[in-house]
């Protein structure tokens, strides 16, 4: 796979960071962030942006690409489907899916350009533009036919979208009778009893809802996303918490590994490095991490 672009250090990209690390009342949306993030991705193959899933991984690139197995996987995805990935960042999931699930099609939808152009880039440079489309565009407000897929997916992205149902509507919409819906997402946890305990939760989800965009309306736990999977529409809806195998092993690996933090801009690499002396089961009491699956009927 391609090597991440080399970057070159600004003023006032430095500017940028400090403003958005360490003034808290400064917010940005949904492509700001993920331009100002660039290509900084901590991994040391591909430009993964994922937190990866841990059951058997060892490593953080091992991981992001366990999280993208695991998805196709969950979507029984075969060389028959045609596959919609929105919020596909800078594509490595689907450069796995096309090398290893070898789909029909692959279609992708985001809303960052600077992450598309990239993207776009590195699958040219496999060869695989004429198995993968990658374009500009909105989950909420897709510019996509109905029924034109047979497998939708949304990889650690749905959270920032305006709103969360608002893609659900339109992933049955595109998705053909039979279809699956896939999405690996970040919620907050149900309700901890003890006053300690809930505030814990609520710092914990405050700091990541604060720096990356979450509209308060996709803030709900797990208990309702499957009910509002099922007012869209889809049936078999499956909704389980995969917590335990992301968040506490991630802590565990960037606090012995340096390499991933040392991949970030200098200046969040001292909040990376202070998070990571942390407890891990405080720091992320409030986060829970979802992996649905939802079918549309037919």
């Amino acid at each position: 796979m391609p090597a991440a672009p080399a970057h070159a250090g600004s003023l006032r990209e430095s500017l940028r960071y400090l403003n958005w690390v360490y003034n808290p009342f400064q917010s940005l949306d949904v492509s700001q962030v993920y331009d100002l993030l660039s290509t900084r991705a901590p991994t040391g193959r591909g430009l993964w942006l994922n937190l990866g899933y841990w059951r058997d991984a060892r490593t953080l690139d091992d991981a992001c690409v366990a999280m993208a197995d695991l998805l196709a996987e969950r979507a029984d995805m075969t060389d028959a489907d045609a596959v919609l990935d929105v919020g596909f960042g800078f594509a490595d999931q689907d450069i796995r899916w096309a090398q290893t699930r070898a789909p029909r099609s692959i279609t992708g939808l985001n809303i960052t350009a600077s992450q598309v152009a990239v993207a776009r880039a590195r699958v040219a440079d496999l060869g695989l533009c004429e198995r993968i489309d990658l374009r500009e565009g909105s989950a909420t407000a897709m510019p996509l036919p109905d029924a034109a897929f047979d497998v939708v997916t949304a990889l650690e992205c749905a959270f920032h979208f305006r709103t969360r149902e608002r893609f659900f509507a339109e992933a049955f919409r595109v998705l053909r009778p039979g279809g699956r819906l896939v999405v690996a997402d970040i919620l907050p946890m149900p309700t901890a009893s003890g006053w300690g305990a809930r505030l814990q939760q609520r710092v914990s989800w405050t700091l990541v809802a604060g720096k990356f965009p979450i509209p308060k309306e996709n803030i709900y736990t797990r208990q309702e996303y499957a009910g509002r999977l099922a007012a869209c529409g889809f049936t078999g809806v499956r909704v389980d918490s995969i917590r335990d195998e992301v968040y506490a092993p991630l802590h565990r690996c960037l606090a012995q590994d340096p390499a991933p933090i040392a991949r970030l801009h200098p200046l969040m690499r001292l909040p990376a490095r202070v998070t990571l002396s942390m407890d891990a089961a405080g720091i992320y009491r409030g986060l829970d991490y979802v992996l649905a699956v939802a079918h549309k009927p037919g």
